[in-house]
């Protein structure tokens, strides 16, 4: 693959840099989306395996400056509080990373939208589904979904979310344990990519270019975020998980 600036134009490199700060402004908003927008928006006008590359380092550098908000210390507990997420979740991504190549995730992306879309829809109409303690057969199975999805795709959050969300799990602590998660999950994802062949040296410039933006959306969400209350937060959520299912099941179905 040649230099992205060979077969990027500058209207192109215009809106993609548009539609990394949308998705940086929804990440620091509600702690995830990022990679969906990023790999939706950007799959308009580019490659699949450009926009893929595009989405590894500014996931990398948000889900950085999210889980180290509040400091190292609360960012190494919410690692050990979630160690076999962690340890599940970079396990199956890694392996379904070196898939992306050779294997349709479309199936994929509808079984994992469905169940979004489901989840999201019956909360927002006030049916509350929690989980009223943790459980490490569902915490497993839910690592295992989101990481086999994410190696491929470059997404793991609607899981993630539905998980944390069923958990009543409190605003900030939500919003830091999502920085962890997704944090190390892009980092291996970023390795797993370099094996896999799409992160190249000449796709890592345009990655890293996209980096400025995504932190830009990012420290304005985060101040929308600061304003809104537990319940605000908890629909804002929901709506964007909605939005987020329903884009799956699009991609699954359509392509």
């Amino acid at each position: 693959m040649s230099s992205f600036l060979t077969f990027l134009s500058p209207v192109e490199l215009g809106f993609a840099v548009l539609v990394v700060l949308v998705a940086g402004v929804v990440k620091g908003m509600v702690g995830f989306a990022m990679p969906m927008i990023m790999i939706s928006g950007l799959s308009f006008f580019l490659p699949p395996e450009l926009a893929l590359a595009g989405l590894l380092f500014p996931t990398v550098a948000t889900n950085g400056f999210q889980a180290l908000r509040q400091g190292a210390a609360a960012a190494w507990e919410s690692i050990v509080r979630f160690r076999l997420f962690l340890i599940v979740g970079g396990v199956l991504l890694l392996s379904s990373a070196q898939l992306v190549r050779v294997l349709e995730p479309d199936t994929l992306l509808v079984m994992i939208g469905g169940p979004v879309v489901f989840f999201a829809v019956i909360q927002l109409l006030g049916l509350r589904l929690r989980l009223s303690s943790r459980s490490a057969v569902v915490e497993g199975l839910v690592a295992s979904v989101a990481g086999f999805v994410g190696g491929m795709s470059g997404i793991w959050g609607p899981p993630t979310v539905m998980y944390l969300t069923a958990l009543d799990t409190p605003k900030d602590e939500q919003m830091r344990v999502q920085g962890v998660i997704y944090g190390l999950g892009a980092v291996m994802l970023v390795a797993a990519h370099i094996g896999s062949g799409v992160l190249t040296t000449a796709t890592a410039p345009f990655s890293a270019l996209m980096v400025v933006p995504a932190l830009v959306g990012m420290w304005v969400g985060g101040r929308l975020q600061d304003r809104i209350d537990q319940a605000t937060f908890r629909k804002a959520t929901l709506a964007v998980l909605l939005i987020a299912g329903l884009n799956l099941l699009r991609r699954g179905l359509m392509g």
